[in-house]
């Protein structure tokens, strides 16, 4: 790949009424953004003015275009993917705003199957207003997993510069959770957080800790036996593929020590037992991967926001960590694709006189 090529980052607009405008226009009004990618929003210029407008910001010149290839380099560029004529409600969930968040989704991941942008970055969007025959998910990373993975499973890690924690299982009520947290999916989890932690963030032995389901581990079984049942089980025969995994850890102790500090990735068994803490931790620094997946995805870690859309109030950190993160991993993951490839067959030139050119990896024990 040529060094000048810049990396063309996927924007989707996410919801119209929340937040999701005001971050990406905060995020892209810093010129130095053109000098690291190519942005590429995936929306409407009209709604992207008229929130500009909204928040009396400065204007942001973007490349008005109808389709990816007509994207120009090293430039902002948005592509109107949805019709024009769509009211835009501040602070609202609306059905045009559900269908405005999956037109413009749906269009950003066909051009990244393509291969017209390299990499992904979704504002947020209302997980219930998108809801349609098209989109019966309970988020990105299901609807990712499904479009994009082919065949691979998906797997939701929420990290920042000290913290990675990835989840057994997500969107699940808690009545479900105990059901789903099988030694199968704990072991396969961790497969895809761990190879995630080698090439996605250039980690060669990742350490992983693995926290318990039940109050302080189960206690020997008198608050539960998941752990010893399947968690404890599951980290053993991972140990046994060679992977790095300790625990199971109490949620409560293993946070409040900091003893995450240790690990390069915790991995939480549900929802609210990882990013409640992350979130705590990360403050606004906190990003949203979509591992396991051939496609990289980033996301900022907060939702809509309807209650601050519109008044300027919203931070644009988690948005930018999330923009600086997708060209990071899209970068280790070609670095290390060019290390692991099939080396070259070793040559060099005989030095008698005949300048043959000798193959030092040919057979040359042959009858």
């Amino acid at each position: 790949m040529d060094q000048e090529y810049k990396i063309k980052v996927g924007i989707t607009q996410g919801d119209i009424n929340g937040i999701g405008y005001e971050v990406i226009l905060k995020t892209l009004s810093d010129p130095r953004i053109v000098e690291l990618c190519t942005p590429v929003v995936y929306g409407s210029a009209k709604v992207a003015a008229y929130h500009r407008k909204a928040l009396d910001m400065a204007p942001v010149n973007f490349n008005i275009v109808n389709s990816a290839d007509q994207i120009d380099e090293g430039k902002l560029n948005i592509i109107n993917c949805i019709d024009e004529e769509v009211k835009v409600e501040i602070g609202r969930s609306t059905p045009q705003a559900g269908e405005a968040a999956f037109a413009a989704l749906e269009r950003a991941t066909d051009d990244m199957e393509s291969g017209l942008i390299d990499v992904l970055l979704t504002a947020p969007i209302n997980k219930h207003n998108i809801q349609s025959d098209k989109f019966d998910f309970p988020g990105h990373t299901e609807y990712l997993e499904r479009k994009l993975g082919n065949g691979a499973r998906a797997l939701m890690i929420l990290l920042n510069d000290t913290l990675r924690v990835a989840l057994v299982t997500g969107h699940l009520p808690l009545s479900e959770v105990s059901a789903h947290v099988t030694k199968e999916a704990i072991i396969q989890k961790l497969q895809v957080f761990h190879k995630s932690l080698i090439q996605d963030f250039g980690i060669v032995k990742p350490r992983i800790a693995v926290l318990s389901l039940n109050p302080h581990a189960g206690d020997s079984g008198l608050l539960g036996t998941d752990e010893e049942e399947k968690i404890i089980p599951a980290i053993q025969e991972c140990n046994d593929k060679g992977l790095l995994c300790f625990g199971p850890y109490p949620a409560d102790g293993f946070f409040g020590t900091e003893h995450y500090k240790s690990f390069d990735g915790v991995l939480a068994m549900y929802h609210d037992q990882g990013l409640a803490p992350f979130k705590a931790i990360a403050m606004d620094d906190g990003v949203n991967f979509t591992a396991g997946l051939p496609y990289v995805r980033t996301s900022p870690d907060h939702g809509t926001a309807y209650d601050i859309a519109g008044q300027g109030k919203a931070s644009e950190e988690s948005f930018r960590h999330a923009l600086y993160l997708a060209i990071d991993v899209y970068r280790n993951r070609k670095n290390y694709i060019e290390m692991h490839a099939s080396p070259l067959r070793k040559q060099y030139y005989d030095k008698s006189g005949d300048n043959e050119v000798l193959d030092l990896t040919a057979d040359t024990d042959k009858d």
